[in-house]
């Protein structure tokens, strides 16, 4: 029986997890000279950031008191972690003074917040990791829900750095400003991108950064080639770059789509397969014009939120910028919950979009079939 190879991983599931005590007790001193410097750090961290138990439960005991408007210094965090039969513990009275003359004179607490967030989520993503390297050896279930599964939480980890904070009023008001100035120049007064239809744009004044918008339609209706048309329009007129999910058809249908559309060649001549030296023409302008403009199609089907996300990343990273991202369509996407109720499901993959557009600042058009139950219901409002 052949020797079973160990992995090459396993000399590192026994290291130390990266920390820094010192900076942890730093905090706590400065924290005690001055209570104020918790204000400044609150939203950077949490207990669970601190690597040591005992400073954890210090934190801990701060922010409870702070939470009662109650000072903290040695007497009061002694008698909160007394109270809580937590003192002995951490290490008595004795390792509480010892604390409070832990920081340097020029105390800086974000400096130290910022030190125990960053070993605090190296340790997170060393978790994650061990966690989807004890899933891959059992071997059991889908893979791809490992995948999904693993993305999820490592994107959780990323979604936490990147929390955004207050912004001055007069720093938002500049750029207010500024678009206000650039909006000017603009044709027809958008605030956003043209759609390609006036009366559309007039009723929404384009399509706006860091909007989820849904194009819903009852099957059959015209909500694919109305999308295409948008996203067609998109390119040619910015010269933006356009991701089209389509998780129905193939990029090869989705093309074909666009080149009988931009050619003005009825679609249902294609059966036949003759044409005309002027459909011939027709093709070959359109294809030219097709050629120019930046449209990139990905035709996964039932792509997770996940996998979506990483690729439109991936596209937004290599161009520096995307003008439109659409989906065809919202009820084929795979949700990163699991539940007996799609309709939880939906919301989920809704809030997922929302967020990407909000992250990435470009519009996401995403389509929607609606029930055909509601010809046979007395309520006539649509459902997705």
């Amino acid at each position: 029986m052949a020797k079973k190879e160990p992995l090459k991983s396993d000399h590192l599931l026994n290291r130390t997890p990266p920390h820094d005590t010192d900076a942890e007790a730093s905090l706590l001193s400065a924290i005690f000279i001055n209570n104020d410097s918790l204000f400044d750090i609150i939203e950077i961290l949490t207990p669970d950031d601190f690597y040591k138990g005992a400073h954890k439960k210090i934190f801990r005991a701060i922010t409870e008191l702070s939470r009662k408007e109650e000072p903290a210094d040695l007497v009061t965090v002694a008698n909160h972690l007394n109270e809580k039969d937590e003192l002995e513990g951490v290490g008595g009275p004795a390792f509480l003074a010892a604390i409070s003359d832990a920081a340097p004179v020029a105390v800086n607490a974000v400096h130290y917040a910022r030190i125990i967030r960053e070993k605090s989520t190296l340790r997170q993503l060393i978790n994650t990791c061990s966690a989807t390297i004890e899933r891959c050896l059992e071997d059991r279930g889908d893979f791809k829900d490992i995948l999904d599964e693993s993305q999820a939480l490592v994107l959780k980890i990323a979604d936490r750095q990147s929390g955004s904070s207050f912004k001055p009023l007069s720093e938002l008001i500049n750029l207010n400003i500024d678009h206000l100035e650039e909006l000017q120049g603009k044709e027809g007064g958008l605030a956003g991108l043209s759609t390609g239809y006036p009366r559309l744009d007039r009723i929404t004044s384009g399509l706006q950064r860091s909007d989820l918008i849904i194009l819903a339609a009852r099957p059959s209706m015209g909500k694919t080639a109305f999308a295409l048309n948008i996203a067609r329009n998109v390119a040619f007129h910015y010269r933006k770059p356009v991701a089209v999910f389509s998780l129905e058809m193939s990029k090869e249908q989705l093309s074909m789509r666009l080149l009988t559309s931009e050619a003005r060649v009825d679609a249902n001549r294609l059966r036949s397969g003759v044409f005309s030296p002027e459909d011939w023409q027709n093709f070959t302008d359109a294809a030219g014009i097709l050629n120019e403009i930046p449209i990139f199609i990905d035709d996964t089907a039932a792509i997770s939120v996940m996998d979506l996300r990483a690729k439109v990343r991936k596209l937004f990273q290599a161009n520096k910028e995307i003008g439109l991202v659409v989906i065809d369509y919202l009820q084929l996407m795979k949700s990163s919950i699991r539940s007996d109720r799609r309709d939880l499901e939906i919301a989920d993959i809704s809030r997922a979009l929302k967020s990407l557009a909000k992250e990435l600042s470009v519009p996401v058009l995403a389509l929607s079939q609606l029930n055909r139950a509601l010809e046979q219901r007395s309520d006539k409002r649509p459902m997705m």
